[in-house]
């Protein structure tokens, strides 16, 4: 099966993992920063995601709460997911002047840790929303 995203890369395989529901996030995003534009500091852009995502009724938690676990020790070190919507995708957000590996590399381990499969790394501070989107699967 050969399929196009929308920016018009052709990729083979099977669909993506709740193709619908990240799209649907990334919607709610897009709208947000057509709104507001590059600039502003993060916690306004997670506020306004959130309101977004109520809006559209996308069930989703923010500031969700992840333990550590280390060699069977239960740490509570303070991470905290910026959203989960529907139990299923972690949403980290950004207002960078780029994504570095090292925001990747948050994503990844907050998907293992939590054993969530899918997440998606979201900058808004860039002129164009989808030039800040990462999407990542484990």
């Amino acid at each position: 099966m050969i399929e196009t995203d929308r920016n018009s890369r052709t990729r083979e395989g099977p669909p993506l993992m709740h193709a619908d529901l990240t799209g649907e996030v990334i919607a709610a995003a897009v709208e947000v920063h057509r709104e507001l534009g590059p600039g502003l500091l993060e916690s306004a852009y997670h506020a306004c995601l959130c309101h977004e995502l109520a809006t559209r009724r996308i069930d989703f938690r923010t500031e969700v709460a992840l333990p550590v676990d280390y060699k069977n020790i239960h740490l509570d070190c303070g991470y905290k997911m910026d959203l989960v919507v529907a139990g299923k995708i972690a949403v980290e957000l950004k207002s960078v002047d780029k994504i570095l590996p090292i925001h990747q590399a948050q994503l990844l381990t907050y998907l293992r840790i939590s054993g969530m499969r899918v997440g998606l790394l979201i900058n808004f501070n860039v002129r164009m929303l989808r030039d800040g989107i990462v999407r990542r699967i484990l």
